[in-house]
């Protein structure tokens, strides 16, 4: 039984344990809804009258705890919600987050929820609760563990690379239930699916019966704020749902994010990004292809049309066309060829005169254009009857000499520098295949989910990686000899359109992209949008051959 002490000994304790007994009075208060008596608060935490006494004074002299004179009872005061205000603020972020978890709330029926990281857990800062009688309803405030929860594996995925790490490092991977992830390489492989496809999911992990889908809050520089999900029952929450939810979540996300800027401002660039053509923006930029012998890139706008290069520091706009164009590729002597809709090809010199022109028929179909290692350009054209494309060599006459038919448009296209194999795209599936010569049937490297970003536009580097830009995704992704991501790289656009090496070493990564189709909102967030960036050191490519086909 607890004794009093009398003032002048023992209760004169050190300040860092009287507070402690105050943190313990408020965490008391706070998990009891009807709150607790003074009688009940020594009775549970074994305090004296008099030192609780005391805190109790202190707590409601602060405004941290009121009485409840019908019961005698402390709840907790009016200032904690002050304070919780003030952290929740500075900026708002369940202000923010509101009207997009109450439009998923609506969407879905199921509850929706926004959480922040806090040490070594998740916790819940907002919730709009679904419409069936059975749903998720996890408290808001509650902590949960990173390791098993959508909102966790979202907010992990997205740190720095060594917070990820460290924070992996130290936390327990405690076994929740039967599907729990326990081992940290497969953690951690799981963060690099999640951080490549833009969203996060729990089957059944924290909860029997409950399914998750959640994705990361992020400033417009990268800064993880927190994450968002959505929950229900395992029934309702099929794993095919969740992954039909996953791009919403993820486009969720960013408009949350987009409300808040990072402290270098919106046009800071992520990672090791940055403009290096300041001319006019392109509406949708493409091709950039370096020419070694003129120590150039090429690249273009393909729907303003325009040919446009990269001369150390000097971008100049050689050439403005009347139909868009599809197509470009280095050409002998410093030149390029460049292809419109129209089936047109012009020879272009470094200085931007037109040296040579033709029309033909075949060309109009084409979706891309790429040079063999030996200076043969192949092609993708579209099919007659629009369902699938042609990958070949580009005949005299324009047309593609199939030698592989993939279904839907391939639109990207780029070699391997041995000439083993050459790789297309097709972003309406998010396929990405692997062609090799002797081979006549398509072998599909890799399937990247739509909620990453579609891949448009490759390119090879010397050690066999496949490069690809993720449109809608915010990146570049490079893909291993398995298919898998195992490099992604963030971009302050979120169309990223096509990308090539250049540079004297071939070590800068050039990525266009696309203002067209962007949202005003999204535009004030990435200003950056249809320039012309690059990345380096990334790692060394191959030079595309130049071709003398025009």
């Amino acid at each position: 039984m607890a004794q009093d002490i009398p003032d002048g000994g023992a209760e004169r304790q050190d300040g860092a344990a009287l507070l402690a007994k105050a943190c313990d009075v408020l965490d008391a208060v706070g998990a009891e809804p009807g709150g607790l008596t003074r009688a009940e608060l020594a009775a549970r935490l074994g305090l004296s009258r008099s030192t609780l006494y005391r805190i109790l004074g202190k707590l409601t002299e602060r405004g941290l705890l009121r009485q409840d004179l019908a019961r005698r009872a402390y709840v907790p005061g009016f200032r904690l919600l002050e304070i919780a205000q003030s952290a929740w603020s500075a900026p708002d972020l369940p202000g923010a987050a509101a009207p997009e978890l109450r439009h998923l709330r609506d969407v879905t029926g199921e509850t929706a929820y926004i959480a922040v990281l806090e040490g070594r857990e998740v916790v819940g800062l907002g919730r709009f609760e679904g419409a069936h009688t059975v749903r998720s309803a996890a408290q808001l405030g509650q902590r949960k563990p990173l390791h098993c929860t959508s909102q966790g594996k979202a907010i992990l995925a997205f740190l720095p690379d060594a917070e990820r790490d460290a924070l992996v490092k130290r936390i327990v991977l405690k076994p929740l239930t039967a599907r729990t992830i326990t081992d940290r390489g497969r953690l951690l492989a799981e963060l690099r699916i999640v951080r490549s496809r833009g969203f996060s999911t729990d089957d059944e992990e924290i909860v029997e019966g409950i399914r998750c889908v959640g994705a990361p809050v992020l400033t417009a520089d990268g800064r993880v704020l927190g994450a968002i999900s959505v929950a229900g029952p395992a029934w309702r929450m099929t794993t095919r749902r969740l992954d039909l939810l996953g791009p919403e979540m993820m486009a969720a996300g960013r408009r949350i994010g987009a409300q808040f800027r990072g402290p270098a401002g919106p046009s800071a660039p992520l990672g090791p990004a940055r403009v290096v053509a300041h001319g006019p923006p392109a509406f949708l930029g493409s091709a950039p292809r370096w020419c070694g012998a003129a120590g150039a890139l090429w690249w273009a706008d393909a729907l303003a049309p325009a040919v446009r290069r990269l001369a150390g520091d000097r971008d100049a706009t050689l050439l403005r066309c009347d139909a868009p164009l599809c197509a470009l590729a280095p050409g002998t002597g410093g030149a390029a060829i460049v292809v419109d809709a129209e089936g047109v090809a012009l020879r272009l010199s470094p200085e931007g005169e037109v040296l040579a022109r033709r029309r033909e028929d075949g060309l109009a179909r084409l979706l891309a254009l790429r040079a063999h290692p030996g200076g043969e350009l192949w092609g993708s054209a579209l099919e007659p009857d629009g369902g699938g494309s042609a990958i070949g060599p580009l005949a005299r006459d324009g047309t593609v000499a199939a030698a592989w038919r993939l279904p839907g448009p391939a639109s990207a296209l780029a070699w391997a520098p041995d000439g083993s194999a050459v790789f297309a795209a097709v972003p309406d599936t998010g396929t990405v295949y692997r062609l090799e010569p002797r081979r006549p049937v398509p072998l599909a490297l890799a399937r990247l989910p739509a909620g990453g970003g579609r891949p448009s536009g490759l390119a090879v580097d010397r050690d066999g990686g496949v490069w690809t830009a993720l449109r809608d995704g915010w990146g570049v992704a490079r893909l291993g000899p398995d298919g898998e991501i195992d490099r992604l790289l963030p971009l302050p656009v979120p169309q990223p359109t096509d990308l090539g090496f250049g540079g004297a070493d071939l070590e800068t990564l050039y990525v266009t992209s696309a203002r067209d189709g962007v949202p005003l909102d999204v535009l004030n967030t990435a200003p950056l949008s249809g320039h012309l960036l690059a990345l380096s050191p990334v790692t060394c490519g191959a030079e595309e051959s130049p071709s003398d086909w025009l």
